[in-house]
């Protein structure tokens, strides 16, 4: 594990210990996983790209192919 030193402002190490107190966690807890979620951004897109794709694959009945034509979607005796 490595250590880093971080220079913030007064006014944020203090609103980042309150946070940190109302979670019950330490700013270095809270930094961390910051920096974890930020290392693994592709992995979280990977992760988003297979939900979608579960989902794309859930939808049943909706294809191109059903479409109607654009003479029979402006037949509007059809419609009634």
């Amino acid at each position: 594990m490595k250590n880093i030193t971080v220079t913030v402002p007064d006014e944020v190490y203090r609103g980042a210990r309150i946070a940190a107190a109302e979670l019950g966690a330490s700013v270095s807890a809270l930094v961390t996983g910051y920096l974890e979620r930020l290392a693994d951004t592709g992995g979280e897109f990977r992760r988003l790209e297979a939900q979608q794709e579960r989902i794309f694959d859930s939808i049943a009945g909706f294809r191109a192919n059903g479409r109607l034509s654009r003479d029979e979607s402006h037949e509007r005796a059809a419609l009634r």
